[in-house]
């Protein structure tokens, strides 16, 4: 079974895999209840979707209406002005037919001018507290993607007492210095103020080759040797501070439970770097063009 973890503040005892949504956004009603079902049997207890991933949202209903009692739900909103954010929020307890959500996070919040929006009178921040306050949300979150988030998320912690954050975490993003850097002095301000860690991205193997015309389960290519997909897992879980947000490729799901069910010893850096030579990866996010996903 994967084993559990405090999140943060929240007290809740959460898998440390956490099941990402949007690998539901394409499926069937039939099989996105078997997939919820492969992660419920695993003993993943925590669900994070968006209101953005639509039909995901929608097709958790039925499985929602059986479980929802034991598990931790976490939804996010893009939007960044206080009406629309409470808008989206009530939109996405309508599809999910749920009066309330653990979790709310401010969902990939990286651009300045979109921050200085949710932050001030009436933006988004203001309209979750006030969410929280009337009980429709009891927790308060951050997310966001690029090689800018994990400063980004240092300035937001600064300006609201968040009670968790979002970002990548793999081998070939850290192996830049000065994002390992930005990672580094967040995972401390989050130590320090026990706010919860979830990393994504942990089996990328890179961004699609644009010769590729196979199917595509998720924006980014991931890894699919079994081998290499546990070391990634295993580089995440091995930091007992990190939870793992599973892939939106729902067939690699059995292969990181798998993984997260064992041991989770650290592989070594050398191993990493083979897989790096031997897979060609490289990072998804470098700082310019590729900060937009």
């Amino acid at each position: 079974m994967v084993p559990t973890a405090v999140f943060g503040r929240t007290g809740h005892l959460s898998s440390r895999v956490i099941f990402g949504g949007a690998a539901l956004g394409e499926m069937s009603q039939r099989r996105a209840y078997d997939t919820l079902e492969i992660a419920r049997g695993a003993g993943v207890n925590h669900y994070d979707t968006a209101h953005s991933y639509g039909h995901a949202e929608d097709v958790m209903q039925p499985w929602l209406a059986e479980h929802r009692a034991s598990i931790f739900l976490a939804t996010k909103t893009g939007e960044r002005t206080g009406d629309a954010a409470r808008a989206g929020l009530e939109d996405s307890l309508r599809r999910m037919g749920v009066d309330r959500v653990e979790l709310i996070q401010l969902h990939n919040l990286v651009e300045v001018d979109e921050w200085e929006t949710a932050f001030r009178p009436g933006g988004a921040v203001e309209a979750l507290a006030a969410a929280r306050d009337e009980g429709l949300v009891d927790w308060i979150g951050v997310t966001g993607h690029g090689v800018r988030i994990p400063s980004m998320h240092v300035r937001s912690l600064a300006e609201f007492d968040f009670d968790s954050v979002l970002f990548p975490f793999n081998h070939t993003m850290l192996a830049n210095p000065a994002y390992r850097s930005d990672v580094e002095e967040l995972l401390a301000v989050c130590a320090d103020r026990n706010v919860a860690v979830q990393t994504i991205k942990s089996i990328a193997k890179g961004r699609w080759s644009v010769d590729y015309d196979g199917p595509r389960f998720s924006w980014y290519e991931p890894l699919t040797d079994h081998g290499a997909i546990g070391r990634a897992v295993r580089n995440v879980l091995s930091r007992e501070q990190l939870f793992l947000n599973s892939t939106s490729d729902a067939n690699l799901l059995p292969a990181v439970l798998e993984t997260a069910a064992g041991d989770l010893t650290a592989p070594s850096v050398d191993q990493l770097d083979a897989d790096v030579a031997d897979f060609d990866m490289t990072p998804l996010f470098d700082g310019a063009e590729l900060e937009l996903m």
